[in-house]
């Protein structure tokens, strides 16, 4: 099978092209920001229709959410029509695709985590670029999968894991906030999902985390006792106490029931503390 995966040099397409990659009877084809921008509906459907993939994972997006806020026309170019432009591809090949989206659709109002069904209502230009990417990927492909994740690490890239071992290297304290509520997910277990679900072309709207939620006041204390540090020299903070505050706001609560996978007999991934082990054993290595 010939798979293509988009954003193949971010931290999540690096681990999805690895994973496919280790079988043999997959042809890989991963392409990065440098060498496909998604939002180029000339380039996009160029690649598309000259490899002719079986399925596409669609990883690529613009995930910088503070700076979504004051540049809306790339955010909704990567997010909104890169998911067009893709899926027109896929649509004209006959590919499966899966399109990666995020919890920051959510509002985080809700007392109690969101199920594939409830309504969204995002507060960020992030958030709402990447729901108007959803919104393409059914308009042109019904089919298709689509599947929201949230607080996305793991080796590659930047993220949380990374900032935090860098910060607890230069001694303490460290504060983060306790008022926002998520489901780390870790890429190496993410990769294997999207692959499954993608490969028996599984159509509909998924959420997909490693099991168990936090604040990213406990995550980085997690972090740091993996790391072999005491753990007291992470303290909380709300996010009323940043300074400078955000510019994007983000949702108290976006914690995604696996719903869909749970209700559908499709085993879920681990707790996030195994993979939270191995990645920060990797990083420290």
């Amino acid at each position: 099978m010939r798979i293509l995966i988009t954003g193949a040099g971010g931290q999540l397409g690096t681990d999805v092209a690895q994973l496919a990659a280790r079988d043999e009877h997959h042809e890989v084809l991963g392409a990065t920001h440098a060498q496909l921008d998604v939002g180029d509906r000339d380039a996009v459907l160029a690649v598309v229709t000259g490899l002719r993939p079986h399925l596409i994972v669609h990883a690529a997006a613009w995930t910088a959410v503070d700076a979504c806020e004051s540049d809306l026309d790339r955010a909704w170019r990567a997010n909104a029509l890169g998911c067009r432009y893709v899926a027109e591809g896929a649509r004209a090949v006959g590919a499966h695709l899966v399109a990666v989206s995020t919890d920051y659709v959510f509002d985080g109002f809700s007392s109690v985590p969101y199920a594939e069904w409830d309504r969204t209502n995002p507060l960020s230009a992030y958030g709402k670029s990447k729901l108007a990417g959803e919104d393409e990927v059914r308009y042109a492909l019904p089919d298709a999968t689509i599947a929201r994740t949230s607080w996305v690490c793991g080796q590659h890239g930047s993220n949380m894991v990374k900032t935090v071992l860098r910060l607890a290297g230069g001694g303490g304290p460290l504060r983060f906030v306790d008022d926002q509520h998520g489901c780390p997910t870790f890429t190496s277990d993410l990769a294997g999902m999207l692959l499954q679900l993608g490969l028996s072309r599984r159509p509909g709207l998924f959420h997909i985390t490693n099991q168990g939620a936090t604040t990213w006041f406990d995550f980085a204390r997690d972090v740091v006792g993996a790391a072999g540090h005491d753990r007291s020299m992470v303290e909380p903070i709300s996010t009323s106490d940043l300074d400078p505050p955000r510019p994007a706001p983000r949702p108290a609560n976006s914690v995604l029931d696996n719903a869909a996978l749970r209700l559908g007999g499709v085993p879920l991934l681990a707790d996030f503390h195994e993979p939270l082990e191995r990645t920060v054993k990797a990083l420290i290595a």
